[in-house]
């Protein structure tokens, strides 16, 4: 029956809902799709149980519920609990995942969604990437700001195994964009890899100081010191 698996969570999500939570969360992430109340770590372990309780143990299996979960959502946390399915390590980087990550963000179009699936991205551009990585870069220019968004956040996670070649150019090609959320994720992956690579970074602020907006250099710089 469609649907059947949101309602099935569902029913293990009401005793965790706290009373006039849905309200807070809603009006905090200014979405049009109403919450349930449950904290978002209730969520996770919510979802892990369910896993465990129905067998989800292939990748396939988990995919099927969370495309189910996605497509069928009537409260956001259904969305979290998808993407909590693709997050075990049975499904990371498998290239079948792909179809669904992408709907996360074309119908997501928010930053809570986009942003979960940065590590599933990193993920599969390792593990093909002859596939996501000619993909990403396509992305970088799309006329969709989130998917311009995911180039550059894509591999937040990956430190000594980011491809610096990748993320010079998603970088590169939004420097103009006045997008905050942009600017924002401009900022976010240079202050992210200084972590493995600080000069890389220092080298890449000071080549384009010019172009970037205050918003990107501050986030960029904010722990290299002087």
């Amino acid at each position: 029956m469609p649907g059947r698996t949101v309602e099935l969570l569902t029913q293990r999500l009401v005793p965790h809902i706290e009373q006039g939570r849905a309200a807070g969360q809603q009006a905090y992430m200014k979405t049009q799709q109403p919450f349930l109340g449950v904290r978002v770590p209730q969520v996770r372990a919510v979802t892990k149980d369910f896993a465990l309780e129905f067998d989800l143990d292939t990748a396939e299996a988990r995919l099927e519920a969370a495309t189910e979960l996605w497509e069928y959502a009537t409260h956001r946390e259904h969305w979290y609990a998808a993407a909590e399915l693709c997050a075990h390590r049975s499904c990371k980087g498998r290239l079948d995942f792909l179809p669904l990550y992408e709907r996360m963000i074309l119908e997501g179009a928010w930053w809570d969604i986009v942003d979960g699936c940065s590590r599933r991205y990193g993920e599969t551009l390792l593990a093909h990437p002859g596939i996501v990585e000619p993909m990403l870069r396509d992305w970088a220019t799309d006329d969709f700001m989130w998917k311009r968004r995911m180039a550059m956040i894509a591999q937040l996670h990956l430190g000594t195994r980011t491809d610096t070649g990748l993320l010079d150019y998603a970088l590169a090609c939004n420097l103009a964009d006045p997008e905050f959320f942009i600017r924002k994720a401009l900022g976010w992956s240079l202050r992210q890899y200084a972590k493995t690579d600080p000069d890389w970074v220092r080298t890449w602020v000071d080549a384009h100081q010019g172009r970037m907006s205050g918003l990107s250099r501050r986030e960029a710089v904010k722990h290299l010191g002087a």
